[in-house]
C-alpha cells in the first residue's frame, strides 16, 4: 500500500462544481486583483475567527511581516519567537531591520514556554510572537498577561491552526493581530500561496489595507511606503468555497488523530502528541517523536508512506542565523525535539486502512532500529 504525506484531490472533488463555478465567474468578469470576491472572503474569514477586519496578501510570510510593519517595529527592536518552527517566522523579524530573540519551547506541546518568553524580556522588546504550531494554540493567557504587564504587543503566528480553539475562542482572536498562511498543505489552503491578517484593531486594520497595497489611500495616493501583497481573487474563490467545510474537515483531521493515537499508544519508543485539555488540536501535522529517527524515515519511505520532519534544525543552529552568536545546547528542549520530530501523513480524508498501515509500519520499523 502507498500512503501519500496528502493527498489534494478527494477535498478538490468534494466541492469541484463550487470551485469551478466561482473560478469561470472571475475569469469572465477579469477582477483578478482585490475584486469583490477577495473582499467577500476578507470579510468571511475575520467572521470565521471571531475578529472585526481581515485583509489578504500573498502568503503567510508576509502576513507576519505586514503585521509587525503596521506595529512600526523596526531596527533597535526585539521580537521574540520560538526557535522551533519554520523560518518565514524569524525572516519576517529580520525584514524589518528588528532582532529576533529566540526562547525554548515547553516539551508536551512543542509552543513557546512563557516563563522563557518572561526571562527574555528587554527595554527593546516590542511584539512577542507565539506559533500554534502543527494546530495545537500556544498557551495564551500565561502570553497575554506577560505582555499586558510589559506592554508588548502579540502577533499570533496561525499559520497552521486554522479554526483551532483556545478556551472556546478562536485562533485569531488571542491577540492584538493574528497571521495566517494560505499555502496548499495548510487546513484550509489555496491552489498557490495566500495570507491574511486579521484583528479586531481598525487602526492595524487600516495600515495593513495601506501596507499591502503601495501604501495608498485612493488609485495615486500615497500615505506611506507600501508593498505589492494582495490576495488574488482566484485564491479567494477557492478559500471561500473550503470556508464553508474547515470546521467539518478539521474534525476528520482530529478523528484521523485520535486513531493514530489509540493504534499507537504512547510507549514502545514512540512519543504520540501531547494534547491539552482546555484548546482543540487540527493536526495540520501529525508528528511523533522517534529514537534514531532518519533510520525510521527511510525504511517508511521504503514501504510507500509519506514522511516529513517539520523541522529537523531549529532556527539558532541555521546558518542564516549564525550572526546571532547561538549553538548548540542554547534551547535544549527545542533541539531534542528537532532531533526525534516525525511527521506522518495526515489529511481529511484518509482512510482507516492507510493509518492501520502507517501504525503497522511505524512500530515494526521502530522496534527493527532499537534491536
Amino acid at each position: 500500500m502507498n500512503v501519500p504525506f496528502i493527498d489534494f484531490n478527494p477535498q478538490y472533488q468534494t466541492i469541484k462544481e463550487e470551485i469551478d463555478s466561482g473560478l469561470k465567474a472571475v475569469f469572465e468578469k477579469g477582477n483578478f486583483i482585490l475584486g469583490q470576491e477577495e473582499k467577500d472572503f476578507e470579510t468571511e474569514f475575520s467572521r470565521f475567527c471571531d475578529v472585526s477586519y481581515g485583509v489578504g496578501v500573498n502568503s503567510g510570510t508576509d502576513a507576519l511581516y505586514l503585521a509587525l510593519g503596521a506595529l512600526n517595529v523596526g531596527p533597535g527592536d526585539e521580537v521574540i519567537l520560538p526557535p522551533f518552527t519554520f523560518i518565514a517566522t524569524a525572516l519576517c523579524i529580520s525584514y524589518t531591520g528588528a532582532t529576533p530573540v529566540f526562547v525554548d519551547v515547553e516539551e508536551g506541546t512543542y509552543n513557546i514556554d512563557p516563563q522563557k518568553f518572561k526571562e527574555a524580556i528587554t527595554d527593546k522588546t516590542k511584539v512577542v510572537m507565539p506559533v500554534h504550531l502543527y494546530g495545537q494554540p500556544a498557551n495564551m493567557d500565561e502570553i497575554n498577561t506577560i505582555a499586558k504587564e510589559r506592554n508588548l504587543s502579540v502577533i499570533e503566528d496561525a499559520a497552521q491552526s486554522h479554526g483551532a480553539r483556545y478556551k472556546d475562542k478562536r485562533v485569531g482572536s488571542l491577540g492584538d493581530i493574528a497571521c495566517f498562511s494560505f499555502y496548499p498543505t495548510k487546513a484550509l489552503g489555496a491552489f498557490g500561496d495566500g495570507g491574511m491578517i486579521v484583528t479586531d484593531n481598525k487602526d492595524i486594520y487600516e495600515k495593513t489595507l495601506m501596507l499591502r497595497d503601495y501604501g495608498r489611500q485612493g488609485r495615486y495616493e500615497h500615505k506611506i511606503k507600501g508593498f505589492n501583497s494582495r490576495l488574488d481573487t482566484v485564491q479567494a474563490v477557492i478559500l471561500s468555497a473550503k470556508l464553508k467545510h474547515l470546521d467539518e474537515w478539521n474534525k476528520m483531521r482530529n478523528d484521523h488523530a485520535c486513531y493514530y493515537n489509540e493504534l499507537l499508544g504512547d510507549g514502545n519508543g514512540i512519543k504520540t502528541p501531547q494534547i491539552q485539555d482546555d484548546r482543540s488540536h487540527v493536526f495540520q501535522t501529525y508528528a511523533v517523536r522517534v529514537k534514531n529517527r532518519d533510520k525510521v524515515v527511510a525504511a517508511m519511505k521504503d514501504k510507500g508512506i509519506g514522511v516529513l520532519i517539520h523541522y529537523p534544525i531549529p532556527l539558532h543552529l541555521q546558518e542564516a542565523y549564525a550572526d546571532l552568536g547561538h549553538k548548540s545546547g542554547d534551547f535544549p528542549v527545542s533541539e531534542k525535539i528537532a532531533g526525534e520530530i516525525l511527521s506522518l501523513p495526515m489529511f481529511p480524508h484518509m482512510q482507516k486502512e492507510q493509518v492501520e498501515y502507517v501504525c503497522e509500519c511505524l512500530k515494526q520499523e521502530v522496534k527493527e532500529v532499537e534491536k
